[in-house]
């Protein structure tokens, strides 16, 4: 199955760069606007994401966030639970049982020539922290899902131009090409169709981006 055929999740069952050739390995420190991709377990729907997406080096994530600085402070943007929200490195990290040294995060930084974009995308990224979250993964209804708030984030800081790529979301089962249950269920209980085949983004997607490279870290203190 092509790695664009997509899918998008909810942290509340589920919410890397595959670098290429060409994307560098360094070991540095966090910074602000830098891009973190976990893999979170919540079951079925995580089960049916893993079956039609794939990150950076083949890495399954279900959730992503954008590193921002609030109060000379670096912290965590991300769209989790009911809404978007400001978190703590430490808290982000000790989700994916990582304490001082980093096994489960997979950590990004925009190439140089992006950087430009940064504080225009940090700062949109932050007056979003209270907006609800998206649970039925629509673009421009006022509500973002985890993905699809780091791909707003640069988009406004792009002059509204796309920065990370969008394609058609799929929910149907790759061997059997029929919904994946856990998605019909989810779906019937929002009280809404399955909005299949429509534009969407997920952290797989935006891992895979060549405008971005992987961070290496021995540790988030």
């Amino acid at each position: 199955m092509s790695k664009k055929i997509i899918n998008i999740f909810l942290f509340l069952y589920c919410c890397t760069l595959a670098p290429s050739c060409n994307h560098s390995h360094q070991s540095e420190s966090l910074q602000d606007g830098d891009l973190l991709f976990q893999d979170l377990n919540c079951g079925e729907l995580c089960n049916a994401i893993e079956s039609v997406t794939e990150g950076v080096n083949g890495k399954d994530f279900s959730h992503c966030a954008i590193v921002v600085k609030i109060n000379d402070t670096l912290k965590v943007v991300e769209a989790i639970g009911d809404k978007v929200k400001e978190n703590s490195l430490k808290n982000f990290f000790e989700r994916s049982g990582d304490t001082s040294t980093i096994k489960n995060v997979t950590i990004a930084r925009l190439k140089h020539n992006y950087e430009p974009l940064i504080t225009k995308a940090t700062a949109f990224a932050k007056q979003q922290i209270g907006q609800p979250y998206d649970n039925e993964f629509l673009l421009e209804n006022g509500k973002w899902y985890c993905s699809e708030l780091l791909y707003q984030s640069f988009k406004e800081a792009n002059n509204q131009n796309d920065f990370f790529e969008l394609e058609p979301m799929t929910f149907k089962d790759p061997k059997t090409r029929t919904f994946f249950p856990a998605w019909v269920n989810y779906y019937k209980q929002l009280n809404t169709q399955i909005p299949e085949g429509k534009q969407g983004i997920n952290p797989g997607l935006i891992s895979l981006s060549d405008k971005i490279q992987i961070i290496k870290l021995e540790s988030f203190k």
